[in-house]
């Protein structure tokens, strides 16, 4: 008999300190006690373990088929032979024998121990890949172990992984024992167990702070459009707002800085420039070079994402950017391709029919004509909303006022006031409409709508 004692107890310890369940160590146990019984017996031999969770009693059986005639002696028996072992048997059914021994041995003992520590390092590598693979595309708390030739062994709780200088912020130095925050880029695995590459470098690092440092972020009141990154110099970062009454570049920012300057201070004092998306390119591309002002922009090409800046000569300089990182942060922030002019070089038409393919005034022409049309469609979508419902008022008021006529003309009408409506004298009118069969007694009289009618129609005849 083979006793595990407080099996349990190891079973608990094991799945707590490594990540091994206890079912995978239920099966690395079975497999390794059948590997060293195999050693005793043949190669070919149908085995099978069993281990009880509860008493950590394991046993082995010897799983053979009763046959009417025996082709392979190891796996198989008689009829007559196994119902020696079990009366209700039956041909083409399977007996399983008992063969557990009370001693395997010291050479079996150490193929089983092999077994085991072979399968729970396998299941703790699965573990590990399982764990971290879900979290790929966010931030992740580590300990610098110890320093190697520029790299930084980082300890992130179950496993260790390497930050490169290519990952690394440029001047930033740790030690042994410091906290750092990493970005997990990936996980692969290898013969050795998952590997992780994680950053700092990143661009999903900054998205990723943000995301942590602003509430409005995470309840997607705001929304990180874009990042682009020159690690250690400079960043820049555009977002937009779901909530016209929310700005959302104030907001990033926060009170006096406190919310920017928590980050700036996490990626060691790299400069970010937080700037407005807009759905217009032009207004979009203006904003991704700021802090430099831009006079105009032109889009040369809506499909090959092609556009000329033109700012003044004083701010050409910082519009590129020391070593051209401020265009280039911006090229890859918009995906367009921006090519800088000054005023004076714009003004001029051969340079501008160089850059663009066309003349200053045709452009200019152009821009306008597109400006015209862009704000015609949105003052057409803002207005579309409102169109039904003042149509819908004008008709009210227009039947009103037809139902008022209406009820005038229902009315009785003084004959005074008729009779000056039509230019007589009341006493000469009075005599008139006698003559058209109409009766009326004197001046204070009213003449009713039937009346009103008979007189209006022989007037005109």
């Amino acid at each position: 008999m083979i006793l595990i004692d407080n099996f349990d107890q190891v079973a608990a310890q094991i799945e707590a300190e490594r990540g091994v369940t206890k079912a995978e160590l239920m099966e690395a146990i079975e497999m390794a006690l059948v590997s060293a019984c195999r050693r005793r017996l043949d190669e070919t031999a149908n085995l099978k373990g069993v281990l009880n969770p509860v008493s950590g009693e394991a046993k082995i059986y010897h799983i053979k088929s009763v046959v009417a005639s025996v082709e392979d002696p190891i796996n198989e028996l008689t009829l007559a032979e196994g119902r020696k072992i079990d009366r209700a048997t039956a041909v083409g059914e399977q007996i399983e024998i008992d063969i557990t021994p009370e001693d395997f041995g010291r050479i079996a003992a150490q193929t089983a121990k092999q077994v085991i520590v072979q399968r729970i390092r396998e299941a703790e590598k699965r573990s590990v890949f399982d764990e971290f693979k879900d979290r790929i595309g966010e931030i992740i708390l580590g300990t610098v172990q110890r320093v190697e030739n520029k790299n930084y062994l980082v300890n992130l709780g179950r496993i260790e992984a390497l930050l490169m200088p290519k990952d690394q912020i440029e001047g930033e130095r740790f030690f042994p024992k410091d906290k750092i925050r990493v970005y997990l880029v990936d996980i692969h695995t290898t013969p050795r167990g998952p590997q992780l590459q994680i950053s700092r470098s990143h661009p999903g690092l900054v998205r990723r702070l943000f995301e942590l440092e602003i509430p409005e972020i995470q309840d997607g009141i705001i929304e990180v459009v874009n990042v682009a990154r020159d690690p250690g110099k400079r960043a820049k970062v555009a977002v937009k707002s779901n909530n016209p009454a929310i700005g959302a570049v104030g907001t990033c920012v926060g009170h006096m800085g406190g919310r920017i300057q928590s980050i700036i201070k996490e990626l060691g004092a790299e400069k970010i420039d937080i700037l407005e998306w807009d759905e217009n390119p032009r207004v979009f591309i203006a904003n991704s070079l700021k802090p430099a002002r831009i006079s105009q922009v032109l889009i040369t090409s809506m499909d090959d994402k092609t556009s000329v800046v033109v700012v003044p000569k004083d701010q050409l300089s910082l519009a590129i950017g020391k070593a051209g990182v401020n265009v280039r942060l911006a090229v890859k922030l918009t995906n367009w391709k921006i090519d800088i002019v000054s005023e004076e070089d714009f003004s001029e038409d051969r340079v501008v029919k160089e850059k663009i393919g066309m003349s200053l005034a045709e452009k200019l022409q152009q821009d306008k004509e597109e400006a015209a049309r862009e704000k015609a469609e949105k003052i057409a979508k803002d207005e579309q909303s409102t169109t039904q419902s003042a149509l819908a008022i004008a008709l009210s008021k227009a039947n009103r006022r037809d139902d008022e006529e209406a009820n005038r003309e229902a009315e009785p009408l003084k004959v005074s006031i008729l009779a000056e409506q039509l230019g007589y004298k009341t006493k000469d009118f009075i005599e008139l409409v006698k003559g058209f069969g109409v009766e009326i007694k004197s001046a204070r009289s009213s003449v009713t709508p039937e009346q009103l009618a008979i007189i209006k129609e022989k007037i005109r005849s």
